[in-house]
């Protein structure tokens, strides 16, 4: 008899506060979906938005739209950055994608303070990547580190910069963003956040925080969609200090002058490049928000009970198996999501897959659930981890190759 069982689960689901968000979202119940930190569902106000974007706004407006159009990415990153993120109005800017951001606010802090770059070893690829090319282009070094406890350690007034993700993408461990932002400021160095997999999950004050630059992406929690534009975050007495290294005419002042010589516009509007994708812009504000009003407190709140679920019921169905928690067991060093490390992940969550439980491999051996607060209940969760339990005790991931195809 599991610690938990479905009808303490159904219970939970009849008491959730945020249980009636779930209709508010296109749902299909053949699919278990734990892949919230992946991609979240299509908001059904998302669908209107589109709709009436594309009919009325393009359809007959044209041309004539873009008076509404133009300032979009700053509306919603002030929603964003004052509702959710704890930033103040003209901090946050819809732009680009994450990656575009990171390269564009690591870059601009490497011109005008050369020195190290620190990164997590463990950060998502193109992190890691971007800080590579970008020391390689400003000639200054940057070190990888394996951990956060080792950073006070290795920092030294050679460094510039530090690179972080907020929430670690393999195994959901939360950093300190105060104690890093502090230890920092010790050192006369600046931190950029990635808060990809915090955004409308986890409260975040950065200006609380103390923190001074950020990105974050649209498409996980927020549920702005496959692509949707990233975010980015320059505190408001920095934004003048630095000049971007891409140049474009969305950042000129005096816009629709077209001059010819480039002369950035005060304020976050510097950080912004070209023309914005006004479908995918539409499609990010219902999500923020839904999150806005169902509170991020309480997005948090049912997050740790959905988390814990996983791991009670991991503890209790794979004691001594072949699956184990390789996310941190304190609800207050994780994020979202809970990572079961197992030397058959990758089959493991093709076997789920073939069942209708949609979870996220990482390799090498990390099996993510990811169950989005807004619209996931307690009986899912329960369902997905007792599918995984009946593919463990069967056997039946052996059906499946043991390695990614790779594509040739």
């Amino acid at each position: 008899m599991p610690a938990i069982d479905r009808e303490t689960a159904a219970s939970w689901d009849a008491g959730d506060p945020l249980g009636e968000f779930r209709n508010r979202f296109v749902c299909h119940d053949d699919v278990l979906y734990l892949d919230g930190n992946s991609l979240g569902r299509l908001p059904r106000a998302t669908v209107r938005q589109l709709t009436r974007v594309v009919t009325e706004e393009w359809g007959r407006g044209l041309v004539r739209s873009w008076v509404d159009w133009i300032d979009w990415g700053a509306r919603t990153g002030d929603l964003l950055g004052t509702r959710i993120l704890g930033a103040r109005p003209g901090e946050v800017v819809l732009s680009d994608s994450t990656s575009v951001n990171l390269y564009k606010l690591a870059s601009a802090v490497l011109a005008a303070t050369p020195g190290t770059i620190i990164y997590d070893a463990a950060d998502f690829p193109t992190n890691r990547y971007l800080v590579q090319g970008i020391a390689e282009q400003y000639g200054v070094s940057c070190r990888p580190m394996s951990d956060v406890a080792e950073l006070e350690s290795i920092m030294d007034d050679s460094v510039a910069l530090i690179v972080l993700s907020l929430v670690d993408f393999r195994t959901g461990r939360l950093l300190d963003m105060n104690a890093v932002n502090a230890m920092a400021r010790r050192a006369g160095a600046r931190v950029l956040w990635d808060l990809s997999h915090a955004a409308g999950l986890i409260p975040v004050d950065l200006a609380a925080a103390g923190a001074e630059l950020a990105v974050g992406c649209t498409y996980k929690y927020l549920n702005g969609g496959p692509g949707a534009p990233g975010f980015l975050y320059v505190r408001g007495d920095l934004q003048d200090r630095f000049r971007p290294p891409i140049q474009g005419w969305y950042a000129q002042r005096n816009q629709f002058d077209m001059g010819p010589l480039f002369d950035p516009v005060a304020g976050i509007g510097r950080y912004l490049v070209g023309t914005p994708p006004i479908l995918s812009l539409a499609a990010v504000e219902p999500g923020v928000e839904l999150c806005i009003e169902a509170g991020v407190e309480e997005i948090r709140r049912k997050s740790v009970r959905l988390c814990r679920l996983i791991t009670d019921l991991a503890d209790d169905w794979f004691a001594g198996g072949p699956l184990t928690v390789a996310s941190p067991r304190d609800a207050a060093c994780r994020g979202g999501h809970v990572s079961l490390r197992s030397r058959e992940a990758w089959r493991l969550s093709q076997a789920l897959a073939g069942a209708g439980v949609v979870v996220d491999f990482r390799p090498p051996d990390c099996l993510r659930l990811a169950p989005s607060p807004l619209y996931t209940r307690f009986t899912e969760v329960w369902d997905a981890m007792s599918c995984l339990k009946d593919v463990v005790d069967r056997h039946t991931y052996e059906n499946y190759p043991a390695t990614p195809a790779r594509v040739t």
